[in-house]
This record gives structure tokens, C-alpha cells and sequence, in this order.
């Protein structure tokens, strides 16, 4: 999300108007009005909506306020952090989760390496479980990975990165020859091209298979992300992945999503250290870029 979007839509509500606040903003009164546009898409819910000539709130945008001003209260936060940034030295371990280390990290770490230069990061792609493990035993000071390990006690603080939906995916013409994976007891001569036994989402499909007694024919198992979309986008089978991985090859139609009877999974994403570590003004940085970033 934009935050610029964030700050526009603030602006309205300070200014009382699309067009005071577009004087406001040196913008055009068009650009405040995609801008909220594109606000309301990525928040499926209309903010404004228009009264004889004015605009004015709806519930939903009513209810939106204090959540802009945390958020816009934390970016001034981090502002006036940077006038401090020799507190902002050292080195930092972290252990962070293949998909979120391809995908959601790298915009992190650009605004991170912004703020703090003289940092030093040690970064290991690690499977959710052993980062888990890793931050109880206090050998890591940062973890970013799925909560869905199936619980860590209250050895750790925890920091949500948001909720992030999983699609079964296959080419066009894979999809076109097996498009049902709803009926049970059945096999289906197809490949589950996947990451390690230990990787979350892989768990979550292959006990919807046992579930519904669905056979594939064998498993291929891959450490890089690329390189199992590529397979699967080349008819090499399926796959179950986040959303966000796939993305870019769904809207270019390489890849298309097959319906199961999942409902509407999704895994969660968290930012972690051990609770009795001190959080140094270094990591507190990295931590407060994850929750605004991503």
C-alpha cells in the first residue's frame, strides 16, 4: 500500500475537500481522485461517497481514521529516528523465510540500508520451524516467518506482517486437463512441484490431499521459488503458493489458479525476537519497517 495514499486521504479529511486538499498537496484534483481510487481497491471498500456537489465520508472511511493516523504517526516516528541513526550501528542476525525473503524483504531492506548505512546484516534463508527454534534458543536476534508452526509459547514478542492468501497454480494447459481437485478418491497423474517437507504451505496441501484421499502422481522437491514456478509454468505440474509469489506470472496468464475445496486459505506472517532479548534501536528500525512496508 502507498503511503502517499494514506497521507492524501488525510489530508481530505484536514482540508474538508477533494480540491482544498489537492491545493494543499500541489496536486491536481484528477491524481487525488485516483489516488483515493486506488485506496478504496486496495481496501475493497468505498471511502467517499458523494452528497448534491460535496464528498464526504462513508462509515467505512469514518472507521479508517485512526488506523492513517497510527500509521502516519509511526512514519513521523521513523523520521525523526533518523536524526539519531549513530544509535542505529552494529550488527544484526536474522533468519527469514524463503518466500518472504524473495518477495517482501527486499523493499524492506532498501528503506533499512536508507536509514541505517553503517548496519551490518547477516541474512540466512531458513525453514520456518528452525527459525522458530533458532529464536528460542537466542542465536538469532530477528525472525521473519509463518506463525503456522503450530505455536512458540510466550518465548517470543511478536510483530504481525498481515495475513497472506495461498493458490493451487498450474499452466493454462494443465489446468485445462486437470481442472478438478474437489473430487474425492481419486488420482490425478501430476507432479506436486513444491519446497522442503518442513515448508508450511506444502503441509497445508498435502493434508487437503489426505483429506480427500487425492493421489498425485510423485513429488518434486525444490528449494527456489523460481525455479518451481518456472517448472510449473513449463506444464511440469502443480504447485501451492502464496498468492504474492505468483502474482506478476497470474496477471500475464502463465499461471492459473485451480479451485479446491480449501475455502479461502491464507498463512500469517510475523516479524519475531525472543522476549528477553533487548530490542536494540537497530532492531526496533527493522521491525518497524515490517509492519510498514510490507
Amino acid at each position: 500500500m502507498d503511503l502517499k495514499y494514506l497521507h492524501t486521504f488525510r489530508t481530505i479529511i484536514d482540508e474538508g475537500s477533494f480540491s482544498k486538499a489537492a491545493k494543499k498537496l500541489n496536486y491536481t484534483q484528477s491524481t487525488i481522485t485516483f489516488q483515493i481510487g486506488q485506496l478504496e481497491q486496495e481496501l475493497s471498500a468505498r471511502l467517499f461517497e458523494k452528497i448534491g456537489r460535496r464528498m464526504v465520508l462513508t462509515k467505512a472511511g469514518e472507521h479508517l481514521i485512526p488506523y492513517v493516523d497510527e500509521v502516519l504517526d509511526s512514519v513521523k516516528k521513523l523520521h525523526c529516528f533518523e536524526q539519531d541513526l549513530m544509535a542505529c550501528q552494529g550488527e544484526l542476525f536474522m533468519g527469514v523465510g524463503e518466500t518472504l525473503l524473495c518477495y517482501k524483504l527486499p523493499s524492506i531492506l532498501k528503506e533499512f540500508h536508507r536509514q541505517a548505512p553503517k548496519a551490518r546484516l547477516f541474512i540466512r534463508s531458513m525453514n520456518c520451524y528452525e527459525i522458530r527454534d533458532e529464536l528460542l534458543k537466542g542465536t538469532l536476534d530477528l525472525g521473519l516467518f509463518y506463525e503456522n508452526v503450530g505455536g512458540f509459547g510466550t518465548g517470543l514478542n511478536i510483530r504481525s506482517m498481515g495475513e497472506f492468501p495461498v493458490v493451487l497454480v498450474a499452466s493454462p494447459r494443465v489446468k485445462k486437463a486437470f481442472p478438478d481437485f474437489r473430487t474425492p478418491d481419486r488420482e490425478i497423474p501430476l507432479p506436486f512441484v513444491i519446497n522442503e517437507p518442513n515448508c508450511i504451505f506444502r503441509q497445508m496441501f498435502e493434508s487437503y490431499l489426505r483429506e480427500k484421499s487425492i493421489r498425485l502422481d510423485h513429488t518434486i522437491e525444490l528449494w527456489s521459488i523460481p525455479t518451481i514456478k518456472n517448472l510449473v509454468k513449463n506444464d511440469m505440474g502443480i504447485s501451492f503458493l502464496p498468492e504474492f509469489t505468483v502474482r506478476e506470472e497470474l496477471e500475464r496468464g502463465e499461471l492459473e489458479v485451480i479451485r479446491t475445496d480449501m475455502g479461502h486459505p491464507s498463512i500469517s506472517a510475523v516479524c519475531a525476537c525472543h522476549k528477553n532479548k533487548w530490542v536494540s534501536p537497530l532492531m526496533r528500525l527493522f521491525m518497524d519497517l515490517c509492519n510498514i512496508l510490507v
